[in-house]
Parts: C-alpha cells; sequence; structure tokens
C-alpha cells in the first residue's frame, strides 16, 4: 500500500495557545497587549534592551538575575538601600518587577510589567514569565526578539532582520497557564519571599557596580 502523503495545515499551530494566554494576562491585569516569555528575568532584559538602558537604580535585596539582566542589556546597576512589597521600577526606566504581585486591574499606564510564573507564585506554571504594555511598537518589538528576530509568519517565507533571542514560552506552558487563569482570583494579596533575599553586596559580582 502506498505511503499516504500527510499534509501540514498552518491553522493547526500549537503557538496558537501563546496568544490565547496572553489575551487572557491582558484582559485581567488591565494592559492593552501581553508577551509572553520563558521567565520574568528575560522579560526585564528584553524590556532594558528596548529602552537602551544607561544606571538603573534598584533594591539591594532582590533577586540575584535583576541586576544581571540590566548588566546583559548593556546596564550599569546602582543597588537602593530600600525596602519595597509586591512590586518595584528600575529606576529611572518605566520598567517595573512585578515577579511578586499579580492581581486583577495591576497594570500602570506607559509602563512595562514584568512578570513571573515561577511554580512559587501566583500563576505557578513552573516557568515563565510575560510583560504588560499598551505600547504598540513595544509589543511587536519583544514578540520578534523572544523568537529569534522572527515575524509571524512561516519560517520558509520569513525575511529576519534583526539579531534575537531563545526565549520563547512554549505551548505547553502557555496551556497550563491558560487553565490556571479561569480559576484565579480577582484579587490576591503580594507574596513574599521565603526568608526574604541576601543583600546584592554581598555578592562579589556587584561589589563597586
Amino acid at each position: 500500500m502506498a505511503n499516504k502523503e500527510i499534509k501540514y495545515n498552518p491553522l493547526n499551530n500549537p503557538f496558537i495557545i501563546v496568544k490565547y494566554f496572553e489575551e487572557e494576562l491582558a484582559n485581567y491585569a488591565g494592559s492593552k497587549y501581553a508577551v509572553c516569555v520563558d521567565s520574568c528575568t528575560n522579560a526585564i532584559f528584553l524590556c532594558c534592551k528596548y529602552l537602551k538602558v544607561n544606571t538603573v537604580t534598584i533594591p539591594q535585596k532582590t533577586y540575584l538575575s535583576v541586576p544581571q539582566a540590566i548588566i546583559n542589556a548593556g546596564g550599569t546597576v546602582i543597588l537602593e538601600d530600600l525596602s519595597w512589597e509586591g512590586q518595584y521600577y528600575l529606576k529611572p526606566y518605566p520598567i517595573i518587577d512585578s515577579a511578586l504581585r499579580f492581581t486583577s486591574n495591576m497594570y500602570k499606564a506607559e509602563t512595562f510589567v514584568c512578570l513571573s510564573f515561577h511554580y512559587k507564585k501566583h500563576l505557578p506554571i513552573g516557568k515563565g514569565g510575560a510583560i504588560l504594555t499598551d505600547d504598540y511598537d513595544a509589543y511587536c518589538w519583544f514578540k520578534k526578539m523572544r523568537y529569534e528576530g522572527r515575524n509571524e509568519t512561516s519560517y520558509w517565507n520569513d525575511t529576519i532582520n534583526e539579531v534575537g533571542f531563545n526565549m520563547y514560552m512554549t505551548p505547553f506552558e502557555a496551556a497550563i497557564g491558560f487553565s490556571l487563569m479561569q480559576n484565579i482570583n480577582l484579587i490576591n494579596a503580594d507574596l513574599c519571599e521565603i526568608n526574604g533575599y541576601r543583600n546584592l553586596d554581598e555578592f562579589l559580582l556587584f561589589l563597586n557596580k
């Protein structure tokens, strides 16, 4: 018996679930757009790259990857003795690290809010992150940069003209997130890091930064 020809239907794209999850996030948080990536760290990195950050001030007690994302994006870091709950700005930029806050209508206009979906967070996918924004140009740039600079077209028809990154969220993770969003509370209290964060200037990496 002759082999049956298998035809690929481009409409059956598993990545459509990522788009559905993004729509749920934006609707819940009150932003125009949401862009899913593979971690909050990389959400922060992309925001820093987009805004071409220079000197960035952050709390001296936050997660270790935040200053590294800033440095990898070309910025320098100043550590500030500042207490915070839920979220904080990467001053003086409109970038918000919101790894510990996720609640309805939380979005602040003209900002880039970075979310975490780590297994300890409000939406415990296991790993993942997102950027909330109302900036259409930034939204389009984030979508390209997370996926090797690719456009939303067939790989064979694409013309890639920018260096991107491998930071996309997989359909598997997005499906979990989309499912969890169906039962998310409207109001969620801010989370607290168990045992708190270490002071970043305890690490040799950040001395004199």
